[in-house]
């Protein structure tokens, strides 16, 4: 049936609403009133870049050692900062912002001028969120992605961490998804300069890197098309697409050259900046992962072997640890701290670097099988998911912030199959509540709970309303029960970690447990983060409808 010119105008409108401006609009105001309140230790991080880059040249840029926080981040973001630095006004200048010094003193000019920065760089997220809307296939899908990178772009954990806590996540997944909407659009060669981008501008998405490498091996660069007419060695020859390779590695390499080269006298001192080997097993504040959970296990066994005298023989016996180390409470009380050195365990055996790259690398390749055998771009995002979940679970020294790096490519296909949202909601309830230790003042306190609870309810069901239900739906209705009970449960542990903050500076006892409300947070978002995975590993590997790109 054709339709009529009417009906093609009506619909045209229709397609044009599903704009990011009044969304945009909305977060600046809302990021605008939050530029005078808390932030970190990572914006005086950012000041002394911006001091290093203006001040420096480029040869001293990771050699410089005045401040602890010194540049650790690839050559792009040096570059990134090195341009903010020339727009830094006499006003902030006069300020401190531009003073190498151990600890950076600023006032509101600084803050003012950082804070634009950041919300100013976040264009790069709306422009292009709005083009992956702009180039969905169909009015079903235009309407699905809109939903999507609307609860992306009003994500409380970029709220959280950049635009209170302090950084510049929101342009550097602005560059993620230009690369995956390209992959999208079959622009391969597009995709791979944007993810090399990325790379240069911060090195934690190497944990998605084996994805990319295997989706643009096995789609650009690959030709497994066997011929019977023609003998093996020539087979063997065509099997790679050697135009295509050096196209793609050309691509590649040129970008890293630009990044890299101009520091080819201190390349030993940056790498060792980029991958710090020496820091330890777990975060100072423990990332939801199977470390937490790990961690949280011994400081169970510690106390159990301390007060029921009848366990401690068979403890002993299965896990044969050295059992004077218990009866120094000094160290036992550093140890629960779980500081940026090496994480001691006092009864379970202990983690190695080694073993946590093992473990990564492990669950990231059974991840990529399923890609290599169908490269489908649903497929690639999966497996993108499934490598952000292993290294998050499974890396070393994570921090809680490397969440975003499973939610937010999750995010993009979430709307794909009503399967899916178990899983999703599961993770984005547990990962931005994970974020709210952060955040310790009062007011910024109210401003996390009010606006993560209000983001959640809303997309909830904004998510329920656009998702793709199959034909032979057979999510299970107890399934989503269990999962919003759990999430609902959540209520009940930010009250109590509330009540402990307000009464610890009255009670003496709760002194002793000034990190009860972190481990109360890792360990309950932990196991949710954990099951999630679980869930989206089954569908990824089991359920085939969801990820092929022609239904």
């Amino acid at each position: 049936m054709v339709k009529n010119d009417s009906t093609t105008n009506s619909s045209s409108i229709e397609e044009r609403k599903y704009s990011l401006k009044n969304i945009w609009i909305c977060s600046l105001v809302l990021k605008l009133l939050l530029m005078v309140g808390y932030h970190s230790t990572d914006f005086d991080v950012h000041r002394n870049w911006l001091a290093i880059t203006k001040n420096l040249p480029i040869s001293q840029w990771y050699i410089e050692n005045t401040s602890q926080w010194t540049l650790d981040y690839p050559p792009f973001f040096a570059y990134f900062e090195w341009i903010l630095s020339q727009f830094v006004p006499n006003i902030v200048k006069r300020d401190g912002c531009l003073d190498i010094v151990a600890k950076g003193q600023y006032g509101l000019p600084t803050i003012y001028f950082q804070r634009i920065t950041v919300i100013l760089s976040e264009i790069v997220l709306f422009l292009a969120l709005q083009w992956i809307i702009d180039t969905s296939s169909s009015y079903a899908m235009k309407r699905r992605m809109y939903v999507a990178a609307a609860s992306l772009a009003l994500s409380p954990g970029l709220l959280i961490i950049d635009h209170i806590h302090f950084q510049y996540n929101g342009m550097m997944y602005g560059i993620l998804f230009l690369s995956l909407n390209s992959a999208r659009m079959k622009k391969y060669l597009l995709c791979g300069f944007w993810f090399a981008v990325l790379l240069c501008f911060k090195h934690i998405y190497l944990y998605l890197a084996p994805a990319v490498f295997v989706f643009l091996l096995r789609t650009y660069c690959l030709n497994l098309k066997w011929s019977k007419k023609k003998n093996t060695l020539i087979n063997l020859v065509n099997l790679v697409k050697w135009k295509n390779s050096v196209k793609l590695g050309t691509v590649v390499i040129a970008v890293f050259a630009v990044a890299f080269l101009p520091f080819y006298n201190t390349l030993p001192q940056l790498f060792d900046r980029l991958f710090p080997f020496s820091r330890g097993l777990t975060h100072a504040y423990w990332a939801p992962n199977m470390w937490a959970i790990y961690s949280f296990v011994d400081r169970v066994l510690i106390q159990v072997y301390k007060r029921i005298p009848v366990t401690r023989f068979f403890l002993k016996r299965v896990f044969k640890f050295d059992s004077t180390l218990l009866q120094n409470d000094e160290l036992l009380k550093t140890s629960t701290r779980g500081i940026v050195g090496d994480i001691e365990f006092f009864i379970l055996p202990q983690i190695t670097a080694k073993l946590t790259f093992l473990l990564t690398l492990f669950y990231q390749i059974m991840a990529l099988i399923p890609l290599f055998l169908q490269p489908t771009y649903r497929r690639f995002i999966g497996a993108i998911t499934l490598c952000g979940y292993a290294s998050f679970l499974f890396g070393w020294h994570v921090h809680e912030k490397a969440i975003l790096l499973v939610i937010f490519p999750m995010t993009l296909i979430v709307c794909r199959d009503v399967k899916l949202l178990p899983a999703y909601n599961l993770l984005v309830a547990c990962g931005y509540t994970s974020l709210f230790p952060l955040i310790f003042t009062c007011n910024e306190w109210m401003i996390r709970v009010v606006y993560t609870s209000l983001w959640y309810i809303i997309f909830y069901f904004n998510f329920k309303k656009v998702t793709r239900i199959p034909k032979m739906k057979n999510t299970g209705v107890i399934v989503d029960r269990v999962v919003n009970g759990y999430i609902l449960i959540f209520i009940l542990v930010i009250t109590i970690t509330a009540i402990i903050d307000l009464l610890k500076n009255k009670y003496q006892v709760l002194k002793r447990f000034e990190f009860l409300n972190l481990m109360i947070y890792s360990v309950y978002s932990g196991v949710g983060v954990i099951s999630s995975w679980n869930g989206y590993s089954w569908l990824y590997f089991v359920d085939d409808t969801i990820w092929n790109d022609s239904i």
